[in-house]
């Protein structure tokens, strides 16, 4: 087995869905940065389960184009950035692919680009990538983002354009560092995006991940975090909104591999028009060594019209009794009769009152944000979708 590969245990299981299909539970799932460890992608797979080739068939090759769009950073003098190859040793150091295509992907980015955030920097530290591109030919983006110990910041990743994009997104935690890292995902219509999104996080560091999904036509996210010094505190938000059409994934994965670690999974998303779909696959593993958990992962989905579909699967593994608390909750349907209620008896026609519903639902990720051009931007972009509403 290579050095590139960390795990590759597979088995099958009379439980699995359907007979036949590998039982990949967290723990047993195979990283790797070598394509060639991986089967084809098929929707046997628990990890492509929902997601029919059809739609990524562009990016369903041995091999993409590196990168041509637009990378535009914005961000203070003490930042400093490179490209760096696979020899690098911040390459690799979040962790690896957990699936083929990211897995082609990572093999075909023949260098990535670092964001370094320096020890002991400012805590008003704010970092903003641009990422936008107009062609649509499969093409592969590296990005790693390595906030050193006792560092500040916020980093923003903003995907605008029209891509075919398969993106792996390393985020290195130091110890005792406070880092947020905001991924946009604003794509024109014509656009598929799959971004793995692997963070490590070091003593009593913290992490807040905000997933904000509003444009392309297919948009998947597999966020994870690994846990790897004491005291650490990672936070997984995500806000979705999907109209006729589209396909809109997000998997979070927190692994907790060591004692005494917090984690907080909330993701919301609102669906509207016909064949409008979200995915939401929540996963938490508690190890056998992570005595002292506490975590708690929550979807919720809004369906505004017929024809939309909203998937939502929280799973909890856990290999040890001796902990503070670990639960999930997963909801969708309607709208809540008694707020329309509240709303229309205070003079505020029905209409009016569900997109307030449907705004407030929503609003509640945005405000978690904390930057305030993009929270009014987000803002922006929610009320035009409630503007072009059937409600």
């Amino acid at each position: 087995m290579s050095e590139q590969t960390q795990t590759a245990q597979h088995g099958l299981s009379e439980h699995s869905h359907g007979a036949g299909v590998p039982l990949q539970i967290r723990n047993a799932r195979l990283r790797s940065g070598r394509s060639a460890d991986f089967a084809a992608v098929s929707q046997r797979e628990e990890q492509w389960r929902y997601l029919s080739t059809d739609r990524i068939e562009p990016l369903l090759v041995d091999s993409f184009e590196e990168f041509t769009g637009d990378l535009a950073l914005k961000a203070p003098d003490n930042i400093t950035t490179a490209w760096i190859d696979s020899n690098h040793e911040l390459f690799g150091k979040a962790g690896l692919p957990e699936d083929r295509v990211s897995a082609v992907a990572w093999e075909s980015a023949q260098a990535a680009y670092l964001i370094n955030i320096p020890a002991e920097n400012e805590p008003d530290c704010q970092v903003q990538l641009s990422i936008k591109s107009e062609e649509l030919t499969a093409s592969a983006l590296h990005l790693v983002i390595n906030a050193e110990h006792h560092s500040n910041a916020v980093v923003i990743l903003d995907h605008t354009g029209s891509a075919n994009l398969v993106e792996n997104v390393e985020i290195i935690a130091g110890d005792e560092c406070n880092l947020t890292v905001i991924s946009i995902q604003d794509w024109n219509a014509d656009s598929t995006h799959l971004s793995s999104q692997i963070a490590k996080l070091g003593r009593n560091s913290k992490l807040k991940h905000i997933v904000v999904s509003l444009g392309g036509k297919t948009v998947r996210l597999t966020p994870s975090v690994e846990f790897t010094g004491t005291g650490g505190d990672v936070e997984l938000l995500g806000m979705y909104f999907a109209d006729a059409g589209q396909y809109l994934e997000h998997r979070p994965f927190v692994d907790h591999a060591v004692a005494n670690c917090k984690s907080r999974v909330t993701y919301k998303g609102a669906l509207q028009g016909e064949k409008s779909h979200t995915i939401w696959v929540g996963d938490v593993l508690i190890r056998k060594e992570a005595e002292g958990t506490d975590t708690y992962e929550l979807n919720r989905n809004l369906l505004l019209t017929d024809g939309a579909r909203a998937d939502s699967v929280p799973n909890l593994e856990i290999e040890t009794g001796q902990i503070v608390g670990a639960g999930h909750a997963s909801a969708s349907g309607r709208f809540d009769d008694e707020q329309l209620f509240y709303l229309q008896a205070r003079g505020i026609d029905e209409g009016q009152a569900r997109r307030l519903v449907v705004f407030g639902f929503l609003n509640e990720i945005v405000q978690q944000i904390g930057v305030r051009e993009i929270e009014a931007r987000l803002t922006e972009s929610i009320e035009a979708e409630l503007a072009r509403s059937v409600l």
